[in-house]
């Protein structure tokens, strides 16, 4: 295993979505381990690393609330670059979590494209240097953009909160990661989707490694 964090993410909304849900959005109960990896990369991320999600703790009781966004019909892409919002604007409805707060264990690991001048140490303590002063390539957000995200680093003097969720909670399958398969000319050609079961024991969800999951 590779340096470990901690980082305490938190919003006013979230919206992870259920990929069976076609037309309108309806969000898991909590953070997959993918938008936590997302968050992580939002930080700091090099080809050098890899980020794997270890632990997340639910701070807050699970509140969905109801309500409709304007969203367009198409997405971009290298045919179609531009999109007018007034002539493709849909409004749908979502099923959201309101006032979100998590904490992510993770570590990274190094990757094979790793260079002499990567190293464990040098990942490590740049991440605990952007955490610390609220620094980010791009401002994370909770499954969509117009959910952002507010952190701060846990040092491991710390003690974590304790959540308000007790017991044990099945939350059934959730996403765990996607697999983005390109061709020749750099498109994506195949998604493959991984899912595993979720069990949150007193607010925190163990995450499974990579080969206990499944498709």
């Amino acid at each position: 295993m590779g340096f470990g964090i901690k980082l305490k993410v938190w919003g006013d909304y979230a919206c992870f979505t259920r990929p069976e849900m076609k037309v309108e959005r309806v969000s898991y109960d909590v953070i997959t381990p993918s938008a936590a990896r997302g968050i992580l990369e939002a930080i700091h991320w090099k080809p050098a690393i890899r980020w794997v999600v270890d632990r997340i703790h639910v701070l807050n009781p699970i509140i969905f609330e109801n309500i409709r966004r304007n969203e367009v019909e198409s997405k971009a892409s290298p045919r179609k670059e531009a999109i007018y919002a007034a002539e493709e604007r849909q409004q749908r409805a979502s099923m959201v979590l309101r006032n979100v707060a998590y904490i992510i264990e993770a570590h990274f690991e190094m990757t094979d494209r790793q260079g002499a001048e990567d190293s464990p140490e040098k990942h490590y303590n740049i991440f605990l240097r952007r955490a610390r002063q609220g620094q980010c390539f791009h401002r994370p957000y909770f499954g969509t953009r117009e959910f952002p995200v507010s952190f701060e680093l846990i040092e491991d003097s710390e003690a974590l909160p304790e959540s308000p969720l007790q017991g044990t909670t099945d939350l059934g399958y959730m996403l765990y990661d996607q697999d983005f398969r390109l061709n020749d000319k750099g498109e994506v050609q195949e998604i493959t989707p991984y899912f595993f079961r979720a069990q949150m024991v007193d607010g925190r969800i163990s995450i499974p490694g990579p080969l206990e999951v499944f498709r």
